[in-house]
């Protein structure tokens, strides 16, 4: 599973002209699901997520986290973030969930990260969406289930 994770000053996701979500001061997280992730993996990559501590407290430092700011999370789920460029110039993707699968865990994560923030903004699974984002930093972070021990 991999989030790519940024600090907004604010955020929106747009599909077919209609506004599905939009958030101020907060998260943005993009989210790739692989084949072999599940809710395990989920539970642990959330947990990681809402506690992250990347917004800077009245010192300037990077000490507090969502929770914290009273910040809005707003997640888009991307199967592109599981793109393979090892081989040709056009992107393989067969390391991406199966899309019943994926949608599920999507939906499980969605569930699991609005029990720990007050406000959960979301994309459409599968939708062509159209993301505007304010970056704040900028600041993006990279959270890899096979790299933080998921």
């Amino acid at each position: 599973m991999r989030f790519v994770v940024q600090r907004v000053k604010n955020a929106s996701v747009v599909s077919d002209g209609k506004v599905l979500g939009e958030i101020g001061r907060g998260l943005l997280v993009l989210i790739g699901i692989g084949q072999d992730d599940n809710e395990e993996i989920a539970d642990k990559m959330v947990q990681k997520l809402v506690n992250m501590r990347i917004f800077e407290d009245l010192d300037g430092k990077t000490n507090l986290g969502l929770k914290d700011v009273e910040g809005e999370l707003m997640l888009v789920s991307q199967f592109t973030l599981y793109a393979d460029c090892r081989k040709g110039n056009r992107p393989s993707f067969t390391a991406a969930g199966a899309p019943d699968m994926a949608e599920q865990l999507y939906e499980y994560i969605k569930g699991q990260c609005a029990e720990e923030i007050i406000s959960v903004k979301c994309g459409e699974f599968g939708a062509d969406m159209k993301v505007e984002l304010l970056n704040d930093g900028p600041f993006t972070v990279i959270l890899d289930s096979a790299e933080i021990g998921c």
